[in-house]
């Protein structure tokens, strides 16, 4: 099969609290796109950990490389478990790389970390702490569709803790998920300084997609804009942005721009 084509862009900026204390932006996005597969991946550092920064970089570098090399020498697996088996196998492999690169020091660099995979077949779909995924599929009414993937489960009922790389049960906490849809045409990353603008939550505490922005986002993208970074930087550090969350925040976005 035939590796579909994908306009990739991203971004992570500072956020209001971090500007006004003259801090640099502990968030971090990255993607690697090879004849075989694309990978996207953001994180958010810990913002009580003193190389949080370094971690996120880390994190993203390591991911972009060990999860493009896992599937790039698993090419013919199909949809499924062995999928998920792929991903946790990967996740491994960073992991064990990070705690390598950053010693008994490791908890000093903690970051959460979401993965997508873009292969020939399916969608991967990895996240440790409180990354998030939405994609573009199909269209109701004539109007496009969007879908939040599944999050990991709360680390506790009555507690707002997320859970990190360098967490001792990280594995635990990690999920993953795998879509086969020709369908899925946008996908897009975001670490929780965004939540607030991206998703609506219901009475019921469900959540779902902003349509109206996940549909704005990804057609600045559709579009191919010039300046995109400069376009996207002034989005993520608008005032209507920072008056829902004063975090840092990173944005994402991968469009379909032919069928391969």
């Amino acid at each position: 099969m035939t590796v579909p084509s994908w306009r990739i862009h991203g971004l992570s900026v500072e956020g209001y609290r971090h500007r006004r204390q003259g801090l640099p932006c502990q968030d971090a996005c990255g993607w690697v796109v090879t004849s075989a597969v694309a990978v996207l991946a953001v994180a958010d550092g810990a913002g009580s950990r003193p190389r949080s920064e370094e971690g996120s970089r880390l994190a993203v570098k390591l991911a972009a490389e060990h999860f493009a090399r896992r599937v790039g020498a698993a090419v013919e697996v199909q949809p499924g478990e062995a999928v998920h088996e792929l991903l946790r196998d990967a996740l491994q492999d960073v992991s064990d790389d990070f705690l390598d690169r950053t010693g008994s020091d490791a908890p000093d660099f903690a970051t959460t970390l979401t993965v997508v995979v873009l292969a020939p077949g399916w969608l991967g779909y990895l996240t440790v702490g409180d990354g998030f995924v939405v994609v573009r599929a199909g269209t109701e009414d004539g109007e496009r569709q969007f879908h939040l993937l599944p999050q990991a489960a709360a680390v506790s009922e009555y507690s707002n803790e997320t859970v990190f790389l360098t967490s001792p049960d990280a594995a635990r906490w990690t999920h993953t998920e795998c879509l086969s849809d020709d369908g899925i045409d946008g996908v897009l990353l975001s670490t929780d300084g965004l939540a607030q603008a991206m998703l609506n939550r219901s009475a019921s505490s469900a959540q779902s997609p902003n349509t109206s922005f996940a549909d704005a986002v990804f057609r600045s993208l559709d579009t191919a804009p010039d300046d995109a970074d400069g376009k996207l930087a002034a989005l993520l550090r608008s005032d209507r942005l920072t008056a829902l969350n004063a975090d840092d925040k990173t944005l994402l976005r991968a469009v379909r721009t032919s069928r391969g």
